[in-house]
């Protein structure tokens, strides 16, 4: 048997089982309160928190501060209506989701909330993968060059790991070692190793004479500055899916076009689950005749 009895902004909830009962006091709180409670514990300082905090806000402020001690399936359309009336893409609805999903279920582990709603993920359209062919590369990463080393070197290594712009800026020395690199602040929240390129371990070394990371001295903003600045400079400035992601994709798909199989693409991007990997199987390979030589073989 259950009962729910609101009193003032207080809560009570009963449970019963047999001759004993349990007696719950939830206080009703904010979205806001919830972030300034447990955001430190959620997410750590970097870029990806700055993003969810801006996120995690805009809510609160849709909601006008509200409190509650139940977030209400209706609570969560009304956000996602007004996110969509702002002009917020699926995509970026899904991302802002995500960081409230994650706050929420907290809130709910600690006895903040009584229940949670429904999250379903918005379909989100097929964007173009833009992929930079070799020559693209050389006179993008020239123009580069020519305002930043430094630049250059974290452009560089973003094409020759495949990680995203953050998890390279994050990285301190002792992710690195043995011409390989670990990442421990992803989007997924797994770690991931990858080997070193020749030309990514010269960056590297290039590097060493700041103190706290390789990349951690070039702040995301001014990087992307640099990025644009250059485009303009070799006649892509009308090219908008040719931003600093566009590297991560390049990786993936010289990867898949060199025969690497998605499973092992997969474990290199660090991406959660195979589809979001399969966007780039149509780049694989045609070449069949290898396999010929697998039936082949006699033992």
């Amino acid at each position: 048997m259950m009962s729910t009895n609101k009193v003032s902004s207080f809560e009570y909830s009963y449970s019963g089982w047999t001759n004993q009962a349990h007696i719950t006091l939830v206080k009703e709180i904010s979205l806001g309160s919830l972030f300034d409670k447990y955001g430190d514990i959620l997410w750590e300082n970097g870029a990806h928190k700055y993003n969810v905090t801006s996120f995690i806000g805009e809510i609160n402020e849709i909601l006008l501060g509200r409190k509650f001690s139940t977030f209400s399936q209706e609570t969560l359309d009304e956000v996602i209506g007004k996110l969509r009336e702002r002009g917020n893409s699926n995509a970026t609805i899904n991302r802002k989701m995500a960081a409230l999903q994650k706050l929420l279920r907290k809130a709910f582990k600690m006895g903040d909330l009584h229940s949670l709603p429904e999250f379903r993920r918005q379909k989100e359209r097929a964007g173009r993968l833009r992929i930079l062919t070799r020559g693209e590369e050389d006179r993008l990463f020239a123009a580069i060059g020519d305002i930043s080393r430094d630049a250059l070197g974290l452009s560089i290594f973003l094409v020759d790991t495949g990680c995203r712009l953050g998890e390279a800026i994050g990285l301190k020395w002792s992710d690195i070692s043995n011409h390989r690199v670990t990442f421990w602040i992803t989007k997924s929240g797994r770690s991931r190793t990858v080997p070193l390129t020749e030309r990514a371990c010269g960056v590297i070394c290039a590097q060493k004479e700041h103190q706290r990371g390789p990349f951690r001295h070039i702040a995301q903003h001014k990087f992307r500055a640099i990025w644009n600045e250059a485009k303009a400079e070799t006649g892509f400035c009308n090219d908008k899916d040719l931003v600093p992601h566009a590297l991560r994709h390049t990786c993936a798909s010289r990867l898949v076009q060199g025969g690497i199989d998605i499973r092992r693409v997969q474990m290199w991007l660090g991406h959660q689950t195979l589809q979001m990997t399969m966007r780039y199987a149509h780049l694989a390979t045609t070449d069949l005749d290898k396999c010929v030589a697998v039936l082949e073989h006699r033992a």
